[in-house]
């Protein structure tokens, strides 16, 4: 077991309480960055290069087939495998805060197709769910359990949001436990089904679960509704016959009181919780060791690491599993130094260097990011930025992610006010057309000398932004088509045809009788 600080680096920022990590294949890639992606790296996914204690970001990419994937926090992560002798896993993220607050209800698939020194390539994929389909929800876990060969998924817990009629201008974003629901996810067909335990009377959130074979153990958790972190343990059994299948739940003795808790899987069998909080304002700092075998769970205390003072003194900790034994730690840098606004990243190792080089383990862990929302349960404002410093030649590789490269996109076109009804927010803004991605869509209007206008703010549908982007013709915002009525998107008229003139008639001659030959003879004489 080792205790070793991260040296710092430039744009960690990135790397604020609610964040996930991803392991593929040993490479450990970051996921859930606080503030939408920018164009440097659009995914919001990075590789966490970690050499000589010194921990540098890469950016990766989406394939062309894969979906639009927003930065969530909190969500509920697991490996899944369709084959539970197969090396080849994937993960599973449902739910979780997009950076302007909302929750998510969707559920993403995220594999590894390539892996090079300079690029590691992702297929994302939204998975489309039927039936009881859980609620968008945060601080809530995920996990793959396998029965008489077949596998489903089980989320519990979580937080949401007041009910929309429920909701006050007082306590509009009050966030409530979940009820205490148990979801089956088939990824199959791709079908929901909830199940109400009587053993599960009171909402979970920011909980531990581990799972092995057709069980589940959840652990922990904090309850809005009662503001207490209880000693539970609960046993959740899946059974997958032919026909329905059969949820059943046991409470056992033993458990824990303790929320915001990080679990890392150190072998087939045991697992090591590590962090969190006991109380209101106490972190936890005991480890434990949690032993699954024999369809049963054996919690002991273990050695605790040599915390560092600033470790122990800070009010506030954050964290995520990086796989194989390993947990990537933070701290608010305002317990180490002067600058106010840093964090500090130590990395605990439970398993050594020729450890992690045995067999990819086989059994399932889902934990969440050790802090609870702070907006919700700690005195620290969810909203509150801490931000890392570092030198500008921190970083040593072309395509290394640095945040300082990034135009200030404040004062660059696409974040502009518009007109006098704009609402688009750099910090706020989500994609709105399916053709946006990191920046609104917008169009020349040709009023005045012309300028640039958000096509969301024009209300524009879908089907008029593409016709506009496409056709060549002039399009006026809503402030200048009273000036300019009847041209604001014209329809495209033909071409009129000319008609060819029609030649002159020749004058015909004047016939004169004899009357008027005499009468002007008469006059000329």
């Amino acid at each position: 077991m080792s205790l070793q600080m991260v040296s710092s680096v430039s744009n960690s920022s990135l790397l604020q309480p609610g964040f996930s990590l991803l392991n593929f294949d040993g490479h450990v890639y970051f996921f859930g960055q606080k503030g939408w992606p920018k164009r440097s790296c659009p995914t919001g996914v990075f590789l966490l290069d970690i050499k000589q204690n010194e921990l540098k970001m890469k950016p990766a990419v989406f394939s062309k087939d894969s979906c639009y994937l927003p930065p969530l926090r909190y969500p509920a992560i697991c490996t899944y495998r369709d084959n539970t002798e197969s090396d080849y896993h994937q993960y599973i993220i449902h739910g979780g805060k997009t950076p302007n607050n909302d929750l998510s209800d969707k559920i993403y698939i995220m594999s590894l197709v390539s892996k090079s020194s300079r690029k590691s390539m992702f297929k994302c994929i939204e998975k489309d769910l039927a039936g009881d389909v859980p609620e968008a929800r945060y601080g809530h876990t995920i996990n793959v359990v396998q029965s008489r060969g077949k596998s489903m998924s089980v989320i519990f817990g979580g937080r949401s949001y007041v009910p929309l009629e429920q909701r006050t201008t007082e306590k509009w974003n009050s966030v409530v436990d979940c009820l205490p629901s148990v979801f089956l996810v088939d990824f199959e067909f791709g079908c929901c089904t909830s199940y109400i335990l009587p053993e599960l009377q009171d909402g979970l959130s920011f909980h531990v679960s581990v799972a092995r074979n057709d069980t589940i153990y959840i652990l922990g958790g904090h309850s809005l509704q009662n503001n207490i972190r209880a000693p539970s343990l609960y046993k959740l059994k899946v059974d997958l016959p032919l026909g329905s299948p059969a949820v059943t739940c046991t409470i056992l003795p033993g458990g824990i009181s303790v929320s915001s808790a990080v679990v890392t899987q150190t072998s087939d069998t045991e697992f090591v919780l590590v962090g969190g909080y006991q109380s209101e304002n106490q972190k936890r700092l005991v480890c434990n060791t949690l032993i699954l075998e024999d369809n049963k769970i054996e919690i002991v205390e273990r050695e605790s690491p040599l915390w560092t003072p600033d470790i122990k003194h800070c009010r506030m900790w954050f964290g995520c599993d990086m796989g194989k034994g390993s947990i990537l730690l933070g701290i608010p840098g305002d317990n180490k130094q002067m600058i106010s606004d840093a964090n500090y990243f130590y990395i605990l190792r439970f398993r050594e260097a020729e450890e992690d080089e045995e067999e990819e383990l086989t059994a399932q862990t889902c934990s969440q990011t050790s802090t609870e929302d702070p907006g919700d349960s700690t005195p620290f404002e969810d909203s509150e930025e801490f931000c890392f410093s570092a030198e500008a030649n921190s970083f040593d590789v072309d395509d290394t992610y640095n945040e300082d490269d990034e135009e200030d996109e404040s004062e660059t076109g696409y974040w502009i006010t518009c007109s006098a009804h704009c609402n688009v927010d750099i910090n706020t803004w989500v994609p709105f057309y399916s053709t946006e991605l990191n920046k609104p869509a917008m169009i020349l209007c040709s009023g005045g000398d012309g300028h640039w206008v958000h096509a969301q703010c024009m209300d524009l549908s879908e089907t008029m932004l593409l016709r506009l982007s496409e056709a060549n013709i002039k399009y006026f915002c809503n402030e200048h088509i009273d000036l300019n009525k009847g041209l604001q998107t014209p329809k495209k008229v033909g071409q009129l045809k000319k008609q060819p003139m029609k030649p002159l008639r020749k004058k015909k001659a004047i016939k004169l009788t004899s009357v008027k030959k005499s009468f002007l003879r008469r006059l000329f004489e």
